[in-house]
């Protein structure tokens, strides 16, 4: 049975719309440039061995040389330098950072939130990165932060 003309752009209008409100929806900063340590033990080595996956995105608590605006400013040139990432907010000398990363076709965004602190050890190294939409980003947000700290 074919489909009439009305049903084809009905379901094609109601796609459309999907698209772009999931392109067009505000990101607000007090929703998501918030703290992100969930406590872990900084782990000392390259910090993209340590990144540990979830359902909702990925997280990583590390250890770094170097003070911690050195280390948030040199994730920062990484993070602006990746494709459809933008800075949502912060700074290095705020000490916390919040990108916005968007899938290719669909835009659909993703957060990225990093903090540092400075401890006797180094620089402590939190980062989450995780969807806005859906519950499962099937190792999306892991891959990016696996690739972001490989070139730290």
């Amino acid at each position: 049975m074919a489909m009439s003309g009305g049903i084809i752009l009905t379901v094609f209008a109601v796609v459309i719309a999907m698209v772009l409100a999931i392109r067009l929806a505000p990101s607000d900063p007090a929703v998501w440039h918030v703290a992100v340590s969930d406590g872990a033990a900084a782990s000392a080595g390259k910090c993209a061995d340590h990144v540990r996956p979830q359902m909702d995105g990925a997280r990583v608590a590390c250890l770094l040389p170097g003070d911690a605006p050195h280390v948030m400013a040199q994730l920062s040139a990484i993070a602006m330098a990746y494709p459809r990432t933008t800075l949502l907010a912060g700074s290095p000398a705020e000490g916390r950072m919040t990108w916005v990363a968007r899938s290719r076709i669909i835009g659909f965004p993703d957060y990225i939130t990093a903090e540092t602190a400075q401890t006797p050890q180094g620089t402590r190294l939190d980062i989450y990165s995780r969807l806005r939409f859906g519950n499962n980003d099937f190792g999306v947000n892991a891959t990016r932060l696996t690739n972001w700290l490989r070139l730290m």
